[in-house]
């Protein structure tokens, strides 16, 4: 059986279906998809440049006589390694771009077996218009507790002990993959696109509670490369904060051992270096990147707290966080795990 649904009713319904399948290519898939998707493509990259070439430069005709053979040979191995072991009631949901001929093809098939197939309508596009509007809405919904603190003072690790002990926790830079500096993006780890980013932080929101609290840190509008969306940074913006301190020398051990790939990897760490030449000068980064080759990178990243960081810090708290300078809450902790688990109980009490 073979129905069509829309992708408003689909986002509200995801937890009900078997698999949710992306007919779509392998790049399509890997720069944003449904929540929980697999990719079986119907056309991998490859074969959809073959079609579109001869679509250009032969026919129409020709290229859909093409298309068809591929997209056949692809549900074939499809069903042969995925589908064989699947029960009588498997009901997955199937999409593509615009829910057209890769996943319709897909869909039908698979319907034509006796599975009870839903069909998004509309496709990827129309779940990315439904997501766009979601991220307008939904932020209003919840009322949040904003993790205020120096660089350095834990606020990552604060809201992953929160979410151990129960609490709702929207860890922002978790979902960019980036820790929210000009030194926060992980060598070897890319940032996800601003799509897949936008998905994150709707699924996540999709899965709270309005009536609890979400601890969210205190972010700028962009992680890295990634924009919060509008909505959310506005409501983050007037909520109440919670203030987390940790003394200096806690907060460059800290740090030390959370960004130990810059201590383990100078040349790497005097490159990322370098991107604040604009602001503080040739001078002062040349004698960190120095330092830093000497083997002396924890004076670096105190000067670094003391006379880059903290400065900034406390200009943008005060321009965009004006809770934090009544903060609700003061967690102070000592750098270790009974302190920053202490720490928890108290702001989930707070909320």
């Amino acid at each position: 059986m073979l129905l069509t649904i829309p992708a408003a009713e689909a986002l509200a319904r995801l937890a009900d279906f078997s698999t949710i399948i992306d007919a779509r290519s392998e790049s399509e898939f890997a720069e944003d998809r449904l929540p929980g998707a697999v990719n079986w493509p119907s056309l991998n990259d490859a074969q959809r440049q073959l079609v579109g070439t001869e679509y250009k430069q032969i026919s129409p005709f020709v290229a859909q006589k093409r298309g068809a053979a591929l997209v056949a040979r692809n549900i074939a191995d499809h069903i042969e390694r995925d589908v064989f072991d699947k029960p009588r009631d498997w009901k997955p949901l199937v999409y593509c771009w615009r829910g057209g001929k890769r996943s319709g093809s897909l869909a039908m098939v698979l319907g034509q077996i006796g599975f009870r197939v839903h069909l998004l309508e509309g496709g990827y596009r129309e779940y990315r218009r439904a997501v766009l509007q979601a991220l307008e809405e939904l932020p209003a919904r919840f009322s949040y507790r904003v993790v205020c603190g120096s660089t350095g003072s834990g606020k990552s690790r604060l809201l992953q002990v929160l979410r151990t002990q129960g609490a709702q926790v929207l860890d922002l830079e978790e979902l960019a993959n980036h820790r929210g500096s000009v030194l926060g993006l992980v060598p070897g780890s890319p940032q996800p696109s601003q799509k897949q980013f936008d998905s994150r932080v709707w699924n996540a929101l999709s899965h709270f509670d309005p009536a609890r609290p979400v601890f969210v840190e205190s972010e700028s509008k962009k992680v890295g490369d990634l924009r919060v969306p509008p909505a959310l940074i506005e409501r983050m913006r007037a909520a109440a904060c919670l203030r987390l301190e940790l003394p200096l020398a806690a907060r460059v051990a800290l740090l030390i051992e959370d960004y130990d790939f810059f201590v383990t990897d100078t040349v790497a760490f005097c490159e990322r270096l370098d991107a604040l030449r604009a602001l503080r000068g040739n001078e002062v980064v040349n004698a960190w990147q120095e330092a830093a080759r000497s083997g002396y990178t924890a004076d670096v990243v105190r000067d670094l707290l003391v006379n880059h960081y903290d400065p900034i810090y406390a200009q943008s708290m005060k321009r965009n966080y004006t809770g934090s300078e009544l903060p609700q809450l003061g967690l102070e902790w000592d750098g270790s795990a009974t302190g920053l688990a202490a720490a928890a109980r108290s702001a989930i009490g707070a909320g």
